[in-house]
């Protein structure tokens, strides 16, 4: 199930690859990558998800449909686990198809956090490096 959270994203066209970062909250989904962010809505049923984006240009660089700077696309995909696989398609290139990855981002728990002071360095027990005849 795509549930919500932040999601590292690989997707494809016959025209290259790229990779992002997507948010899914509430029934929204938006995101971006080096050239393009996009946002939009997504429905989840069971495994199953599906989702408009609408793109949009934050800076120069070749996109991966060509050179439009706003398109709608229509994604579909499941999801097992904590990594979903999808394909979307856009009328502004028709028969041009994404295909996509989105691996789940949990956040790491802090490292506990010790009272202790840490110990004073000695570079006298450090290891000797052996010595080298030239």
């Amino acid at each position: 199930m795509l549930k919500d959270g932040t999601y590292a994203a690989w997707f494809n066209t016959p025209l290259g690859s790229g990779t992002g970062i997507a948010h899914v909250e509430n029934g929204k989904i938006w995101g971006r990558d080096s050239i393009m962010f996009y946002v939009g809505t997504c429905e989840v049923d069971g495994d199953r998800f599906t989702a408009q984006l609408t793109t949009n240009r934050h800076a120069d660089g070749p996109t991966l449909f060509g050179s439009n700077d706003e398109l709608t696309l229509k994604l579909e995909g499941t999801c097992r686990g904590k990594i979903a696989h999808y394909t979307a398609t856009t009328k502004q290139f028709p028969g041009v198809q994404l295909r996509g990855t989105l691996i789940y981002s949990e956040e790491q728990p802090a490292a506990p956090r010790t009272s202790e002071p840490l110990p004073k360095l000695d570079p006298a027990k450090l290891p000797k490096l052996p010595t080298r005849s030239r």
